[in-house]
């Protein structure tokens, strides 16, 4: 199965450069040294993306059987991936908290795909997961390659384990599922609304997770994630973009929430993670002007965009915000639906086409 309009190889990372910029300025080398080692090694790995010409994990022999197909490996604090298979699927828990945890985060992802949207795994055909923890030393961040989630231990300082919170698990392996499907290109608009979708979904497996409504949801993403002695609560916030975190050694959250504060920079893919924020609190206004479960109605509008072949690569945030409009009519008619996806482009400041 190739990608909608060709395979764009692909690195996404959960931590921001800007993030990891800012820590590696730190006077601290207990803080400065895992950044710039983190920063250098998701250099490398990027690289090794554009080297490569596989198309996504089709190598792998898919079973489309709806039922998931995990495999958890250890790197051992190396870097050769995937590392030593550690847990296969069905095998029972073991001692490794961090294993037991990427497991279940590929479980609850493969169930929210399949039981709310019918997708069976990330390709839509039955792809097997895999996931490699305790990569590298020190490593902030987590990331999918194109073809497996990696996760890091974090420093213990800034950032704990990264299979912790389970959103960041389900947002990385949703980025798989847009390689599969729009293949929205990482820079600029259309690869914030790549970083939003995963976000988006991230947190709708964090909620299904937990079985909570719109209005019971945190709309963190990563919560967990940062260490104790961070003047902060996550990594982003849906709800209220910019107010993450405001710390002396990590700055202050840069997200907008709305086209007011756009920003123009060309770090970060054109600041891929950071305009992701108006997009992000269009989903959560959407969602929790309807209430509910938001993985229901407005988890099915966002879904019906991003799979249904209208979305192009190179898509604007009018673009989606337009399409989303059109979803909205089309699977639930001129109700309260299509109001509430309408407003919430309208006060994020995104116009639809």
């Amino acid at each position: 199965m190739t990608t909608h309009g060709g395979f764009e190889p692909v690195f996404c990372t959960i931590v921001p450069p800007h993030v990891l910029d800012k820590l590696a300025q730190a006077e601290d080398p207990a803080l400065a040294g895992p950044a710039r080692r983190t920063l250098q090694r998701d250099a490398f790995e990027r690289t090794q993306r554009r080297l490569t010409t596989v198309i996504g994990a089709t190598a792998v022999a898919a079973v489309a059987d709806g039922k998931p197909q995990r495999t958890v490996h250890d790197a051992r604090h190396g870097t050769d991936l995937p590392g030593h298979k550690v847990r296969g699927e069905g095998d029972k828990p073991g001692k490794d908290a961090t294993v037991n945890r990427a497991y279940a985060g590929l479980g609850a992802t493969f169930e929210l795909l399949l039981k709310a949207y019918r997708r069976d795994s990330i390709d839509g055909d039955g792809l097997p997961l895999k996931a490699t923890v305790h990569y590298d030393r020190d490593y902030n961040n987590a990331f999918w390659n194109g073809e497996q989630m990696v996760f890091g231990d974090g420093d213990g300082e800034i950032f704990l384990d990264f299979t912790i919170p389970i959103d960041v698990i389900g947002h990385e392996l949703v980025h798989g599922v847009t390689q599969y499907t729009a293949n929205l290109t990482y820079f600029g608009q259309p690869g914030a609304l790549n970083e939003s979708v995963s976000d988006v979904f991230g947190s709708l497996i964090k909620q299904y997770t937990l079985g909570q409504t719109a209005a019971e949801a945190d709309w963190l993403i990563g919560a967990g994630l940062l260490a104790p002695r961070v003047t902060g609560k996550a990594l982003r916030s849906m709800k209220e973009p910019g107010t993450a975190y405001d710390d002396d050694v990590l700055g202050k959250d840069p997200q907008p929430a709305t086209m007011d504060d756009f920003v123009r920079t060309g770090r970060d893919n054109g600041g891929v993670h950071i305009n992701s924020g108006i997009p992000n609190h269009a989903f959560y206004l959407a969602a929790t002007a309807l209430g509910g479960h938001a993985w229901e109605r407005a988890g099915l509008i966002w879904y019906d965009v991003l799979t249904g072949g209208e979305l192009k690569q190179q898509a604007m945030f009018a673009d989606f915000a337009t399409l989303t409009v059109k979803a909205a009519r089309e699977r639930f008619g001129d109700g309260e639906e299509l109001d509430a996806v309408s407003k919430a482009w309208e006060q994020v400041g995104v116009r639809t086409l």
